[in-house]
This record gives C-alpha cells, structure tokens and sequence, in this order.
C-alpha cells in the first residue's frame, strides 16, 4: 500500500475512529438521519485513500442495490474526489416479528 511508511503495518486498534473515518461517518449520519447502524472503515492502512461502508437504513426500503449505492456517493460527492476506492455495503433493517 503506498500510504504506508516501509515496515508499517496494516493492522490497527478499532478502538477509535481515525479523522477520515469520523469525517465520512458524520456526512453519513446527517444525510441517513434513519440509519440503524453505520460502520465505516478506512482500508488504506489509515491514510484515507480507501474506505469501507456498511450503512443500514430504513431509507434503502424498495430501491434496488445500485440506487442505494447512488445515494451514498452522491452523500459523500466532495469525499470521494479525494479517495482512491470505496467499497459500499447498504442494507435495510430486518423487520422484527
């Protein structure tokens, strides 16, 4: 990965949020006010390059996978010109019986 000084490794606490992640995690927060759980992970070693998301929201409900993906990069427009890749994972809550 060429964020990485030489020797370092990919591998770090999840204790805490890095800025990057933070920054996308709160953009997410405000445009999926009805999210149940959002998890975002930056997979470029902590440089920001790439990240992965998990966003479940009521707001997926009846739209198929590609308009769900849709509305998470028109969500994050200005991040993802900074960004390397980006893997989205959208889901909507199990409805409980």
């Amino acid at each position: 990965m060429g964020c990485l000084p030489a020797g370092e490794s990919t591998v770090r606490k999840f204790a805490s949020l890095t800025d990057g992640e933070a920054r996308v995690a709160q953009i997410l927060k405000e445009k999926f006010p009805q999210a149940a759980a959002i998890k975002v992970v930056d997979i470029s070693g902590g440089c920001g390059a790439m990240y992965e998301i998990h966003i479940e929201s009521e707001e997926f409900k009846e739209k198929r996978t590609v308009q769900q993906h849709q509305m998470v990069n028109q969500a994050l427009n200005e991040e993802i010109k900074a960004m390397h890749g980006l893997r989205i994972f959208t889901s909507v809550p199990k409805q409980r019986d």
